[in-house]
């Protein structure tokens, strides 16, 4: 197996063309300020963004205190190689990036089961591993967790099993109750109080209702309708024909409004793809008034497929602030050839903030007390913090779509005591 550190040089040289691209400084020599000092343009415990330009991994290199190895279980095999492949390239970038010379990266291969998870961990634990990042699956992380409980490491998991949150375990995948908490709070500024939800029939289309209502019932809103429409269904017909009937959105006209209590000015969809497509265009065809209903979106929303969409134009939808994300996709492009799929972001932002943690002075860098740091981190998908029951915590702006592309209209927070929860 092999394992990847940067060199002091190669990361001097990363910085020096970031220094550069934000700055516009010719020629001549820079010596960049170490991440957190004074003179740094990042703040102590945030993430530089990734590097300027391609950059081809060096030979690895010890630093005078020892490496300090961290391992990344993804599947690099199975069904969900390419991804795993490419999460293995954004926690590399990540490193080139952060500078982390004391670091040494160690990537195991769960080929995508709980078996091959388990015995991914066994091995990084037995290379003297000091912190887990991954794995991807539920059943993957379960499978983990004891591992390297039993071994004293935390794990940082790309999941978004809640239920297997806490103790020596950390969850970073994108939780969609945090988007309809978000959505609905800047609905709820903006004047709409009634809201409606048409989610597929899955234990994700619940989550996401039961999110909405909860989310309505303590902002002070009603929710008005939710209807759930059969995934396997060649269409969406009669769900959408029970959504709109009498109990559905106003009508235009003030002169004909439904019985009180019977319409909705909010519409949830949190669907994605062609499924999401398809939905819209059909409530449109069944009359729905997007000037009168506001459309509500998921993070399935945000994917470039959509785009142009006319029966989503107006829609809201939560996800992480899309700036710095743009600049990796970029990066990330320049240096490997490809485009990132979406999930390569955690794997950038874990991998940083491992870098950071093991800066720091004392012999316990991965500390659940460091990883629980109540300021947060600033990363590629944001601001971020993790809470004493291993969930992660965003700070996500709001997106609209419009004929040309997505929109920011409302920016995310810049710190945790302007964000609610």
């Amino acid at each position: 197996m092999h394992c990847w550190r940067v060199s002091r040089f190669a990361s001097t040289l990363v910085a020096f063309a970031l220094l550069c691209a934000l700055t516009g400084c010719g020629g001549g020599r820079m010596v960049p300020a170490p991440v957190g000092s004074p003179q740094s343009p990042y703040g102590a415990g945030q993430f530089p963004p990734p590097p300027e330009g391609p950059a081809t991994p060096p030979p690895g290199s010890t630093s005078a205190a020892g490496p300090v190895k961290v391992a990344l279980l993804v599947p690099l095999s199975g069904a969900n190689a390419d991804l795993g492949k490419a999460m293995l390239e954004a926690a590399q970038l990540a490193l080139f990036t952060t500078g982390s010379d004391r670091l040494t990266l160690i990537p195991r291969d769960t080929a995508g089961t709980a078996q091959g998870a388990a015995n991914a961990a066994r091995s990084a634990v037995a290379e003297g591993a000091k912190l887990i990042i991954g794995p991807l699956l539920a059943t993957e992380v379960e499978a983990v967790k004891p591992i390297a409980r039993d071994a004293g490491i935390n794990v940082i998991a790309f999941s978004t099993a809640t239920q297997l949150g806490g103790g020596n375990v950390f969850l970073m995948g994108f939780l969609p109750r945090q988007e309809v908490v978000r959505e609905v709070a800047f609905a709820r500024s903006n004047g709409l109080s009634r809201f409606a939800a048409l989610a597929p029939n899955t234990q994700y289309g619940h989550l996401m209702a039961d999110a909405l209502r909860d989310a309505v019932r303590t902002s002070g809103g009603s929710v008005a309708k939710i209807e759930y429409l059969d995934p396997r269904a060649a269409d969406s017909t009669a769900a959408i024909k029970q959504l709109l009937s009498p109990g559905g959105p106003a009508p235009p006209s003030a002169d004909a409004l439904p019985p009180a209590g019977a319409n909705f000015d909010a519409l949830l969809l949190p669907e994605g793809g062609a499924q999401l497509k398809q939905i819209a265009d059909q409530l449109q065809q069944a009359g729905l008034d997007t000037g009168q209903v506001r459309l509500l979106g998921s993070g399935l929303w945000d994917d470039p497929s959509i785009n142009g969409q006319s029966a989503l134009e107006g829609g809201w939808f939560a996800t992480s602030p899309p700036e710095r994300r743009r600049e990796f996709d970029r990066r990330f492009q320049a240096t490997y050839g490809h485009s990132p799929p979406r999930l390569a972001s955690l794997a950038f932002d874990a991998a940083a903030l491992a870098a950071v943690l093991a800066k720091a002075d004392g012999g316990q860098p991965f500390s659940q007390e460091a990883i629980r740091n109540p300021s947060g981190f600033t990363g590629v998908d944001g601001l971020l913090r993790f809470t004493a029951q291993g969930l992660v915590q965003r700070g996500l702006a709001v997106l609209q779509v419009g004929p040309s592309g997505n929109t920011v209209v409302s920016p995310a927070p810049q710190n945790f005591e302007d964000a609610s929860f």
